[in-house]
Parts: C-alpha cells; sequence; structure tokens
C-alpha cells in the first residue's frame, strides 16, 4: 500500500465517507447486505480532506495521464471533483449527464469537447464500473479519445474489472478497498481478523457467507 493510498483511506474513514460495519452489515438497494458504506460526497464538506484528495487527483492525472486535454465528470457526483481538479490543473472541463436533457439543445455532455481530445473521466467510486462506463460510451459517441479513468475510491469488484478491461478502459483510484481494511484494522475500527471476510465479500458480494 502506497503512503498516498494510507493517506487518503485515513481520510475516509476518519469523516465517515467510508464507513465499515461487518457486524452489522447496510443493505444496498439490490438486497445485498454489505458491510461498507461509501459516500464520498461527503468528502467535499471537509476541506482538509477535500484538498488532498482534489491535490491527489491532480497529481494522478499528471502521472498517468500527462496528455489530457480535458477532465470530464459523472453526473452528479463526479461533477465537484472535475471542477476542482480542473482548476489545479488549468484543464477544461466538463460532464455526462445520466441521459440526454428533455429540453433546449437536449446535450448530454455539457461544455464544449471536440472530436478527437484526449479526456480522463473523474470519477467518485467504482463498484461494479456500469455508471463510469455508460460515461465513457457517451464520450466515446462523440468521437472523444479515452485515456482513463481517474476515480477517488475502488471497490476493486471482479464484475467492475472485468467491465473495465472488456472496454479497454483504465481506472486509477487514489484508494481501495484493501487500503481502507488494513488502516481501518490498525485504527482499531475493524479486527484485524475482520480483513478477510470482507474481502470475500469484496470478491463476491452475493455470497453471504462472509458473514458467518
Amino acid at each position: 500500500m502506497t503512503e498516498r493510498k494510507r493517506e487518503i483511506a485515513h481520510d475516509l474513514l476518519s469523516i465517515g465517507a467510508v464507513f465499515l460495519r461487518p457486524e452489522e452489515p447496510f443493505v444496498w438497494a439490490s438486497g445485498i447486505r454489505s458491510p461498507i458504506y461509501c459516500d464520498n460526497r461527503l468528502t467535499l464538506t471537509a476541506p482538509d480532506v477535500r484538498n488532498r484528495i482534489e491535490n491527489g487527483l491532480a497529481a494522478l492525472i499528471r502521472e498517468y495521464y500527462p496528455t489530457v486535454q480535458v477532465l470530464m465528470g459523472t453526473s452528479t457526483a463526479g461533477i465537484a471533483h472535475a471542477a476542482i481538479v480542473g482548476h489545479l490543473t488549468g484543464l477544461p472541463m466538463g460532464y455526462v449527464r445520466s441521459g440526454n436533457k428533455d429540453h433546449g439543445r437536449g446535450n448530454r455532455i455539457e461544455g464544449r469537447l471536440d472530436a478527437g481530445q484526449r479526456v480522463v473521466v473523474v470519477e467518485d467510486l467504482i463498484s461494479t464500473a456500469g455508471s463510469c462506463l455508460d460515461v465513457v460510451a457517451a464520450l466515446r459517441d462523440a468521437k472523444a479519445d479515452i485515456l482513463g479513468i481517474a476515480s477517488i475510491f475502488t471497490y476493486g469488484m471482479k464484475r467492475g474489472l472485468e467491465r473495465l478491461a472488456a472496454a479497454g478502459v483504465r481506472n486509477e483510484s487514489l484508494c481501495d478497498f484493501d487500503a481502507v481494511c488494513e488502516v481501518a484494522a490498525a485504527e482499531g475500527k475493524i479486527k484485524p481478523e475482520d480483513i478477510a471476510r470482507l474481502r470475500r465479500f469484496r470478491d463476491n458480494p452475493s455470497d453471504e457467507s462472509w458473514m458467518s
């Protein structure tokens, strides 16, 4: 685990943007019981954490996507992060709606985007990768050259990794599930022996044997 991942994991845990509760699982909309809850919108209300995250995303983008020309945020969670990182990097920024507007020009992509421009998608959270790949598809339809995704946190779920690979899309995250589990155990938020069963959840969320 890198120092950057460790720092961001601590930040996310400290403000409750990521919350681990293996003994009292959360229930997802799908009905799956989960030991983890993630709401990275909370990072926007914690200025010190927000600054580290936005500067971290800017550094990540400079490192892995040095030829980027435009940042595109996912709607709605990625918009603010794309705007702040755009300011820090001096890059143009726009965002992609979940669907076309039903009025005006009917745009789905907001902000200027020229065919062939090299784009990085800014996302707050990746689980199964469906929503961010929908954004990628819309941008590709607009003839953008997608360099990849820059995200705050990824679960690293098998389904998400497979979808990204099938679509030929790279993702670079500031923090991931393993880092959060390890830091949470080190800080006494979960027991060290919880890590193995939390990883079983991550590898197959529909299998509830991790709760045993």
